[in-house]
Parts: structure tokens; C-alpha cells; sequence
């Protein structure tokens, strides 16, 4: 907890990035790769190209490379996140890092096999206070990032979304034909559940998921997604550290 914010609004402030991985060697969002290993491996090939978004200063793309995934792109929109993480793993050929924002990524559409991220989305969502409804700001800044993910995957590519976010919460941002994927979820964790979201390019959305798409889009706040419960920053923190 040494580098808890003020306030949660704060997760979604570059600054408090910058000074925080300057001081913090390494932290480890919903557990470490073995918590979710076994997912892992049954969507994700050792020779695919593979993007980390919001890497941050976690061990998992390093963990996965020592397991084979030798094919990683890792960008975070801290600058001084990619020069340290660079630095430390320049040893490690076919693995990059570089500095970008998620909601417009620099890459030809099509170029990874797999987009994986672990608490990203999470973080862009925390300074939301009511549970039932994500403010217009929000809903579009996860709709940028979200098309970005799929402009990016090739046919019968995965988006893998890790978080605690129960699924019927997740799937209302998730499940939209427009994205172009279908959506299944499997769960890891003794007592308190996280999700393992993946999501298959060119794949149809699930009877269940267009009819949630469809009941939400009549709605008369196309907006109601439902986020994160409504948590201080020490709670926060305690749900996501495994």
C-alpha cells in the first residue's frame, strides 16, 4: 500500500505513473502469470505476436517470455515506465516496449495475433461513483480503446481482458457487434474470483450477448454500464492484490 493515491481519480493521471514506477520496482495487479497460467496457454500460442496494453511495471511480459512467448509488444503511456522497463529486459530479443496511448495505437490493423491487458481497462474506470451508470467521458474513452483492440487483431485473434469485474458487469462494455469478437469468460482465484475475458475476432456475439446489446441499446441510457463498485483507494487496492 506504500503507493496508494489520494484518491482513485489518480490511477487515471499520467503524473502519479511517472512518480510512482520512479520509485516502485515492481507490482503485480489480480496475481502473478501463475494464478492464470493455465488460461494463459489455452489461448495463446508461443509463436504469436502478442501486445500488452498498459504494461506498466509488472513481471508478466518477462514471465512469459522466460515460458516461450518470445513475440511481445508492451506499451504503456508512461514514458518513464518504457525506458526503465526497456532497460531492464534489453537482453531479450523480440521483446519491445514502447510509449503510446491505447485509445490511438501505432500500429497497421491486423498486427497481433493477441491484445492482452490486466487491469487496464480497470484503471480508466475507477473515479466512476455511480456503480450504475458510467459517465459519457468514460463510456467513450473505453469505446476508443476497445475499437483500437480490435482494429488491431487479426482474423481469429484473441483480446484477453483480465480483471475482477464480475460478467454482468464486463459484458455490457464487451458484447458489441460492432467490435467484431464474441465474448467467453472463465474465472481463477481461491475465495475472491478474478476474470479471464476472451474475446475471438470474426467470431458472432452469443444469442444471450446481442440480446443484452440490443436491451441496453434501447435503454433509455445507452450509457448504463455498469463499472467497478464504488470503492475507496485502500479497498481497491486490497481487491486487486492477490
Amino acid at each position: 500500500m506504500e503507493y496508494l493515491p489520494d484518491s482513485n481519480s489518480r490511477y487515471k493521471d499520467v503524473e502519479y505513473w511517472d512518480e510512482r514506477y520512479r520509485r516502485e520496482e515492481s507490482f503485480e495487479w489480480f496475481g502473478d502469470l501463475s494464478k492464470f497460467q493455465h488460461l494463459l496457454e489455452q489461448h495463446v500460442k508461443k509463436d504469436d505476436a502478442i501486445l500488452i496494453l498498459g504494461c506498466g511495471n509488472s513481471s508478466l511480459s518477462f514471465d512469459m517470455y522466460q515460458r516461450g512467448f518470445h513475440f511481445i509488444t508492451n506499451v504503456d503511456y508512461s514514458s518513464v515506465c518504457v525506458e526503465t522497463m526497456a532497460g531492464r529486459h534489453f537482453n531479450c530479443p523480440g521483446m519491445t516496449w514502447l510509449k503510446m496511448d491505447a485509445r490511438q495505437l501505432e500500429f497497421p490493423e491486423g498486427t497481433f495475433d493477441v491484445v492482452l491487458e490486466k487491469a487496464t481497462l480497470d484503471a480508466m474506470m475507477v473515479d466512476e461513483r455511480d456503480p450504475w451508470h458510467v459517465s459519457t467521458e468514460t463510456a467513450n474513452l473505453l469505446h476508443q480503446v476497445l475499437k483500437e483492440t480490435s482494429r488491431l487483431l487479426r482474423p481469429a485473434g484473441r483480446f484477453i481482458s483480465i480483471t475482477f469485474a464480475q460478467p454482468h458487469f464486463r459484458r455490457r462494455i464487451l458484447a458489441r457487434r460492432e467490435y467484431g469478437w464474441s465474448v467467453v469468460q472463465h474465472s481463477y482465484g481461491d475465495g475472491f474470483q478474478y476474470f479471464f475475458y476472451v474475446m475471438t475476432k470474426g467470431e458472432a456475439l452469443s444469442p444471450e450477448d446481442q440480446a443484452l446489446e440490443k436491451r441496453l441499446l434501447e435503454s433509455e441510457d445507452p450509457q448504463a454500464v455498469v463499472p467497478l463498485e464504488e470503492l475507496d483507494s485502500e479497498d481497491y487496492l486490497s481487491r486487486i492484490c492477490l
